[in-house]
């Protein structure tokens, strides 16, 4: 019998999802070892196989694992109708990461957290060629643990009003999804309160990425950039009765790791593959970086300032609502400019910057290094990130400003037929006791300039990017005003702030008219209780702004949030 001859599969695997090991690998005498090349490790995938993938942005990605699946396909025309879950974008927009499996015919379904980097795929939700569902990051990396631990699936706040909702789309993407595809996310009332119920669902096949791994497939990730979620993953579809897959950058013999530095254990992984090394760069755009490993810390003062811009200018404003000893979120983008300024400004020491991926402190990094960052304090995984983020721990996120109404909603996820899906936009946005949207005022070809602290718009874009209503509803603006939310939308020329009624216009920068450059670009008219307050002009000159003394002057009782019902901080 099979399982006589490979005892590692065991009885509820091949009961599970029925698959055999090869001959190949038999052949190996896979008793004896894990390590197996490949070409074996991939024909373990069947048709209709769930397969999870590690990785964030360009980091902690299986390159070598998603090119041999992909080559399988193209040579034999197996496995097909694949279902992919994931939670972060795993591409570069062009070739790399899950760009490899938008094959038509190998993939039938995805069920994820964001699209934007990997444009095959989404060319085949445009064209109702697979079904695919959105779901939020830390809502989709905490059901991983959750079908780990045999649970019916994850119930959670994080979502409501927005389009993942099931009274607006469900974060269904297509009409196929919304004519044919199961209901993936259910709404439940608990003791009055409403909340979503996101469902667990079988992992046939895991495909994740480390550093080092031993004859029996313990698993250390030294050299990785970030932790992810590779144990709940490997969890989640050894306890399906599924296949672990890890590969690695090199091996070490048997009792030689430090066990304090096993992540996966060898108990949950089936196969180990030694990759290429040109297919296990730390990122899509870094082969390796000691920094971002937490191996060496990089002087602060070698990072170069920001150019002038149009964006600078808008980070600039953003960064005024830091605040000492605030624990902060950087979204993709253009929020990814407001470390910098921090960094310009020499107030990075006075609040804590972190990233959904599982980075504390020191300096996010952006592009396709974004999740990844330098001189850290600490790594944890994805999903325990998310659980901080979920219950308040955030004081402030900033975040992109793609399109806003006028209830205040925001839609950073859909652009005509473009998906791009949240990220964990919803997770951060909802949660943050104050979230700040950063972006320009008007879309495509934008240019500004700046001289004696005032604003000069040179070309104006030819998108309104405050509009009637919102194409997709990432954020709620009802959701947040009902939760008493702190919400700002900060853009180059005017800064706006949420109310019951909606946005309020409450600054706008020396040398902008506020009819012509400003509400005439509108869809909407603003709230505006009294003429809005000049933004600073500091914003606009060249030269360092010195908000460092503006933070040191905050007193002390403004520093900190106090709860007087439960005496704490």
């Amino acid at each position: 019998m099979i399982e006589d001859i490979n005892p590692l599969i065991g009885k509820k695997h091949l009961k599970a999802i029925k698959h055999p090991f090869i001959d190949p690998i038999s052949a190996m005498n896979i008793k004896k070892g894990k390590i197996v090349t490949a070409e074996e490790a991939i024909e373990l995938i069947r048709d209709n196989d769930t397969i999870v993938t590690a990785g964030f942005i360009g980091s902690g990605f299986a390159e070598e694992l998603a090119i041999t699946l992909k080559e399988r396909f193209l040579r034999t025309g197996r496995p097909r109708n694949l279902t992919l879950t994931y939670p972060a974008g795993q591409g570069d927009g062009k070739t790399k990461g899950l760009n490899h499996l938008a094959l038509e015919g190998l993939v039938g379904r995805i069920i994820c957290g964001h699209t934007g980097l990997t444009p095959g795929l989404g060319k085949l939700v445009n064209d109702n060629k697979i079904l695919a569902y959105n779901v939020p990051m830390g809502a989709v990396t905490q059901l991983y643990r959750d079908i780990a631990a045999g649970k019916p699936g994850n119930l959670t706040h994080v979502g409501l009003g927005t389009f993942i909702d099931p009274r607006v789309d469900g974060g269904k993407l297509n009409e196929l999804t919304k004519t044919e595809g199961e209901d993936l996310i259910i709404l439940i009332n608990v003791e009055g309160k409403d909340y979503l119920f996101y469902k667990s669902f079988p992992i046939h096949v895991a495909l994740l990425r480390g550093t080092t791994a031993d004859p029996d497939g313990n698993i250390t990730m030294e050299k990785e950039s970030m932790i992810l979620d590779a144990l709940a993953m490997a969890q989640a579809a050894r306890n399906s009765g599924g296949v672990v897959i890890v590969q690695v950058e090199r091996l070490a013999d048997r009792g030689t790791l430090n066990a304090r530095e096993v992540v996966i254990p060898g108990i949950m992984v089936d196969c180990v593959v030694v990759a290429r090394p040109e297919n296990h760069w730390q990122t899509f755009g870094e082969p390796y970086s000691a920094a971002f490993s937490c191996e060496h810390r990089v002087p602060m003062q070698a990072i170069p300032f920001m150019e002038m811009s149009t964006r600078k200018i808008v980070v600039r404003r953003a960064a005024f609502e830091l605040k000492p000893n605030s624990i902060v979120n950087l979204g993709i983008g253009m929020p990814e400019g407001v470390s910098q300024v921090a960094n310009e400004e020499r107030i990075l020491e006075y609040a804590t910057l972190t990233a959904e991926s599982g980075i504390i402190g020191g300096l996010p990094m952006g592009g396709l290094d974004f999740g990844a960052g330098i001189n850290v304090d600490a790594l944890i995984t994805e999903n325990y990130m998310f659980d901080f983020y979920d219950g308040g721990g955030l004081d402030i996120a900033f975040l992109g400003l793609a399109q806003a109404d006028a209830e205040g909603n925001v839609n950073v996820s859909k652009f005509g037929p473009r998906f791009t899906g949240p990220g964990g936009f919803i997770d951060i946005s909802q949660n943050a006791k104050k979230v700040c949207f950063v972006g320009t005022f008007t879309a495509g070809g934008i240019k500004t300039s700046v001289k004696d602290g005032r604003l000069r718009i040179e070309q104006e874009g030819r998108e309104k990017k405050f509009v009637r209503e919102v194409e997709q509803k990432t954020f709620s603006g009802r959701y947040a005003a009902e939760n008493k939310q702190q919400v700002l939308y900060v853009t180059e020329r005017c800064v706006f702030s949420l109310c019951e009624e909606g946005l309020e216009l409450i600054e706008i920068a020396p040398g902008i008219d506020l009819e012509s450059q400003v509400l005439a670009l509108m869809d909407f008219k603003p709230v505006m209780r009294k003429p809005p307050r000049l933004m600073d002009e500091r914003i606009f000159r060249l030269r360092r702004m010195g908000i460092k003394d503006d933070l040191l002057n905050i007193p002390m009782k403004d520093r900190f949030t106090y709860n007087a019902a439960d005496n704490i901080f």
